[in-house]
């Protein structure tokens, strides 16, 4: 508004008292109408400025367009322990509860979802995110494009953190370990020491396995071995099984045939496609509880785990991706936590020293599991208690009391530092 404002002077000298009220009411309006543009301009200025100070971070999510874990037949299933959806659901959820605490920092966080048609569109994917100025990637990928990207992605963005959200392999924590690799997902071992624990601590010290044919039925049943033995729990008998079309192998999925031998307190079954092992718990010759790849289950997250804001955590879930959370889903949400909760501690860190001090164990995070988290430093894996549950709930937690460890109690889940033989260091 520009101009002089409107002088009472110029009211006539025989003006009427209504006249000269109007005259003055005049020059009230035009001076606060000055002021209302003033304090427009303002504070369009000031948040202008402020956008500007504003420090983005982005996280790229990574998956592929063809990973059979998603195919829709697959999803339908829903076999327990497999994920469910895709880990971008978990780490936008991630992003949004780490909004208040970014903003404080003058920080917001921007998730990128980055879904490759095949594994050889990976190259570009990192060229185009590098000029995005990306150094954060959660990684949504079956074994062998993990292990590609966790080759080339340090180099080709100049540095990165690339958090394992769903694989539990243990070789990406052993031999395939990675300087630049977190793991925000339980690894094989983790989740046979728990499932060891519990038995062990509720004296169900005799297991009958069923092994199945898959290359990762295997490495179930070696981290499953190893387990057993650490606990002191004894497998009376290993028995083949297999879901076959062909009228000679029927026998090798016949649940009561299995499981005639009386000797055992628990059926621990090793399936990693699920298949087989969801129609066992009460098709069994003799009533024995179901471990494993069914019935109990070692798992990173389950919807209804009630402690500790859980019940909150997964209802935010629900309403942003209109389904359950499950471990595959919390681990992506929790890598996102955990690149918030570094940029907190020190936000004018660089990514180099970002992993460092995450790797190194010194940032801790809230899973929302009633203690506070950290990475391993000698194989990037996040220490973290487990779930023995069922479908319907949760029983009890690992490691179970009575436990100990010399320093952390959490590491007698997985793979110990004096175990390691990663040798990968940031």
């Amino acid at each position: 508004m520009t101009g002089s404002p409107p002088s009472l002077r110029s009211a006539p000298q025989g003006a009427t008292l209504a006249a000269r009220r109007s005259r003055f009411h005049g020059v009230l309006g035009w001076w606060y109408s000055r002021a209302v543009v003033v304090a427009l301009l303002s504070a369009a200025c000031f948040v202008s400025t402020a956008a500007e100070a504003v420090t983005k971070v982005t996280v790229a999510v990574i998956s592929l367009a063809d990973d059979a874990r998603y195919g829709a037949r697959r999803e339908e299933r829903a076999y327990p322990g497999h994920p469910a959806g895709r880990a971008v659901d978990g780490a936008r959820l991630g992003a949004d509860d780490s909004s208040f605490e970014l903003d404080a920092e003058g920080m917001a966080l921007e998730v990128r979802d980055v879904v490759l048609p095949n594994a050889a569109a990976l190259p570009k994917a990192l060229a185009e995110l590098k000029a995005a100025k990306v150094q954060h990637v959660i990684a949504d990928l079956p074994l062998a494009a993990m292990r590609q990207l966790v080759q080339t992605a340090p180099a080709a963005l100049g540095g990165a953190v690339v958090f394992n959200a769903g694989l539990d392999d243990d070789s990406l924590r052993a031999e395939d370990c990675a300087a630049a690799l977190l793991h925000t997902y339980p690894s094989r071992l983790m989740m046979s020491d728990a499932l060891a624990q519990y038995l062990a601590a509720r004296n169900w010290r005799k297991a009958l396995v069923l092994q199945g044919p898959l290359p990762g039925d295997a490495l179930q049943g070696q981290a499953w071995a190893r387990s057993a033995k650490r606990y002191g729990i004894k497998t009376t008998q290993t028995r083949p099984f297999k879901l076959s079309g062909d009228p000679r192998e029927r026998d090798l999925a016949n649940t009561r045939l299995l499981t005639g031998d009386r000797d055992h307190d628990v059926v621990a079954v090793m399936d990693s496609d699920g298949e087989f092992a969801r129609a066992l718990p009460y098709a069994t010759q003799w009533p024995r509880p179901v471990v494993g790849a069914n019935g109990l289950m070692a798992m990173a997250w389950h919807p209804q785990w009630e402690r500790y804001g859980g019940p909150q955590l997964s209802r935010r879930f629900f309403k942003l991706a209109q389904r359950p959370m499950r471990g595959q889903d919390w681990a992506a949400w929790m890598a996102v936590r955990s690149v918030t909760a570094v940029l907190v501690d020190n936000p004018k860190a660089t990514v180099g020293q970002q992993l460092k001090a995450l790797r190194g164990g010194t940032v801790f995070v809230d899973g929302f599991k009633g203690t506070r988290l950290s990475f391993r430093p000698w194989d990037g894996q996040l220490r973290q208690p487990l779930f023995l549950s069922h479908v319907d709930g949760v029983v009890a937690t690992a490691p179970v009391d009575g436990v100990l460890h010399p320093v952390e109690v959490l590491d007698t889940l997985g793979v110990d530092q004096k175990e390691s033989t990663c040798k990968a260091q940031p």
